[in-house]
């Protein structure tokens, strides 16, 4: 049975028409890409945070997630054999604009700042213990000041505590901003 009769027997929308009917980057957009691939217990790519600003499905199991410059967002990967896991890896990055200077992520087209890269999933259980902290101070984990970003990410790299964030950081951070804007 073709993949085309065994979707309309089972009532679903074919690939191809979910495909037609997502929103796509306009060409020559500055948007940053992020391929995700999802196959269950093996392969699987996600987004822990960010907001996105589009996105394509290209198959079941694929997908394209657009985000606009200056937008934070963390980017997980996981991978595992019969025997177990093998590469784990988190990727906290800020979108660039078209450019600019990035550095290449794979997956990530063309590339982005990277905040903090952590591999090994202790290390990344850690990492998404701080987001998890900071999303309970009732911040938006995306919004949070990137300086804390590469604080954590330097403090788990190197076998260390972090410090939290607190909504009085974040506070400071928004002045920050303001005042640079």
């Amino acid at each position: 049975m073709r993949r085309i009769d065994f979707e309309a027997a089972l009532g679903l929308p074919s690939v191809a028409k979910l495909a037609a009917a997502a929103p796509s980057p306009t060409p020559g957009t500055a948007l940053t890409e992020v391929e995700l691939t999802w196959i269950e217990g093996r392969h699987e790519q996600w987004i822990r945070f960010g907001r996105v600003a589009a996105e394509r499905i290209l198959s079941r199991r694929t997908r394209v997630s657009c985000f606009r410059p200056g937008a934070v967002f963390a980017f997980v990967r996981w991978t595992s054999n019969d025997f177990g896991t093998i590469h784990s890896n988190i990727a906290i990055a800020m979108a660039v604009a078209p450019g600019g200077p990035h550095s290449t992520l794979p997956f990530v087209r063309p590339g982005a700042e990277i905040l903090a890269r952590i591999d090994g999933w202790t290390r990344v259980q850690k990492v998404l213990g701080a987001i998890d902290a900071v999303e309970a101070a009732g911040i938006d984990a995306c919004d949070a000041a990137p300086d804390h970003w590469r604080h954590v990410g330097n403090r788990i790299a190197g076998g260390l505590p972090f410090r939290p964030y607190s909504l009085e950081r974040h506070t400071a951070w928004l002045r920050r901003r303001a005042v640079e804007a």
